[in-house]
């Protein structure tokens, strides 16, 4: 007997309709009571039995195999109903926070370690906003908007900053920045001038203080000569403190303070007299006719020599750890070389 095989196609939406649309064939299963009377029938006959037997075979396994069909057609199309996840659609979140990770790592290149802003106006004062920023870089960046030299001590260019402040004057702005600090100064003693800052130096603890020279350097140096080899002898008897008092040109500096009595005496000559007592160098860069007849009682350096002439530039240093200034060098100029600074 042939078996003719035929494609089914069938169309549906869903399960339910595909169930509602097909048919199948009944199971050929015979019962037990119609299965016995077949073969009371057949019983003479062999061959007729043997051909219902093999006619039952084949019916049965027609019909499975069309149920086997139509399970694997379901399959199929359950599988077909699933939505299909592209091969992209799983690494789109990784490549997204990978894009927003490299957005943040370049937002926090492109951000400054620190904003720094100077005014002149109407005194110097500065502004820092810092955030782990590295000195050197903040130094740079100082030196180039006040026009100066600005110099880090040993092992200073690595240290790192964190500090905010704002319109804070120099010398307590630069003092939030490193241990030790000293700013050089020149200041003219023309009227309305403030002094204006030659150099900073930044410096570990403990470090030796720049040298005098570091900055302020002069052309040339006058030198006294004095003919009396009893200066700094304590005058033990009243006679000799009279004389001492009558003297026409006497300078002490004691305990940060400076007094000067000069009667009828040429400002080179006090110059001279004021800096070998406080040990720096003076330039006398031209003739000056100038006298000074003036008494100066214990003031600090810079209001003393303020007193004296405005032709008068003091060069001073200013340690802000230990809060101390020093005179570093004493210049006379003619009128016209002294100007008035600008604001």
């Amino acid at each position: 007997m042939g078996c003719e095989i035929r494609t089914i196609t069938l169309r549906f939406v869903s399960l339910t309709d595909f169930f509602a649309r097909a048919s199948f064939t009944e199971i050929g299963v015979p019962r037990e009571g119609s299965t016995k009377m077949q073969r009371l029938r057949v019983a003479g006959s062999k061959d007729k039995n043997l051909k219902r037997i093999i006619s039952d075979s084949r019916a049965r396994s027609t019909n499975i195999g069309l149920v086997a069909l139509v399970v694997v057609l379901v399959s199929s199309y359950v599988v077909a109903q699933e939505p299909a996840i592209p091969a992209s659609q799983d690494s789109k979140p990784q490549d997204t926070r990978a894009l927003e990770a490299k957005s943040k790592d370049d937002k926090a290149a492109a951000k400054p370690a620190f904003t720094l802003k100077v005014k002149t106006k109407p005194i110097l004062n500065l502004s820092l906003k810092a955030e782990k920023a590295r000195l050197a870089d903040v130094t740079e960046q100082l030196s180039k908007s006040l026009k100066i030299p600005v110099f880090l001590g040993q092992g200073m260019e690595k240290q790192l900053v964190s500090v905010e402040f704002s319109e804070l004057t120099l010398e307590p702005a630069m003092q939030l920045l490193a241990p030790e600090v000293y700013i050089d100064y020149e200041i003219n003693m023309a009227a309305g001038n403030q002094p204006r800052p030659l150099g900073i130096f930044f410096y570990a603890a403990n470090q030796s203080e720049p040298p005098a020279n570091a900055v302020v350097r002069g052309n040339n140096q006058s030198m006294l000569v004095e003919g009396n080899t009893e200066d700094g002898v304590e005058p033990e008897s009243d006679e000799e403190k009279k004389k001492l008092e009558e003297q026409p040109l006497r300078v002490l500096f004691e305990n940060n303070s400076l007094t000067v009595k000069a009667k009828h005496q040429p400002l080179a000559l006090v110059l001279l007299k004021i800096g070998d007592e406080l040990g720096i160098p003076v330039d006398i860069s031209s003739e000056s006719s100038e006298i000074v007849d003036t008494v100066i009682n214990k003031l600090p350096i810079e209001d003393a020599i303020r007193q004296l002439s405005p032709n008068v530039k003091l060069f001073m240093r200013a340690d802000l750890q230990h809060a101390e200034r020093r005179a570093l060098r004493l210049v006379l100029e003619g009128p016209e070389r002294v100007t008035q600074q600008g604001p």
